[in-house]
């Protein structure tokens, strides 16, 4: 299918060869797009017309099979540090190709937490994504919306169904990095706001 949806990834490894290694290991079957090591350098390891095999079990807007209709981009990153400027400068790169070659919406920039809800955390709470929207790359909400019922924000915003709780980790991990304990006014506000943004 033609790619709609870029989602990002860190590697969990130790270093990129090994991560790189794995992503080319046939007997592995795992896979990106791209991958962006950490001082910067981009190699790409699968043509954004091929299917990767880079996003597993999950769904984002109601739909499944996530890695036939989006690209993948791993960061080189163990999941414990921030990510380094050099890489997100080139992943802003790559990001802003890719957008020209496909025409996919900012929203549609997506965190493998978002589609994997309970199942996978990456690119972690590390990861700048108000930098990526201050830079027309990803969304951000520029101030809080509505009280409204957080489930009805999350289903309009994209997650999948899934128990309460992890739904509301996989959002916090993006948009409210650091929070913790039930779910809270400025959760929802925040949730309704993204709900609304535009793409």
């Amino acid at each position: 299918m033609r790619p709609e949806l870029i989602v990002l990834h860190y590697t969990g490894m130790a270093d990129c060869a090994g991560a790189r290694a794995r992503l080319c290991d046939p007997v592995a079957e795992v896979s990106a797009h791209w991958l962006i090591d950490a001082n910067g350098g981009a190699e790409q390891l699968v043509d954004e017309s091929l299917r990767a095999w880079h996003a597993g079990a999950g769904a984002w807007r109601g739909r499944d099979d996530v890695n036939s209709r989006s690209i993948g981009i791993e960061l080189d990153n163990p999941g414990d540090r921030p990510f380094t400027a050099p890489q997100m400068l080139t992943l802003e790169t790559v990001l802003r190709g890719i957008f020209d070659r496909w025409s996919i919406p900012k929203a549609g920039v997506i965190a493998h937490s978002d589609l994997a809800v309970g199942r996978k955390i990456d690119p972690g709470p590390r990861f700048d994504w108000r930098r990526l929207a201050l830079m027309g790359l990803s969304v951000w909400p520029d101030a809080p919306g509505r009280n409204a019922p957080l489930a009805e924000s999350l289903d309009a915003i994209g997650y999948p169904p899934a128990d309460a709780a992890q739904r509301l980790a996989a959002f916090r991990l993006r948009f409210r990095p650091g929070a913790r304990g039930a779910e809270t006014e400025t959760d929802r506000r925040i949730a309704d706001a993204v709900a609304r943004l535009p793409g």
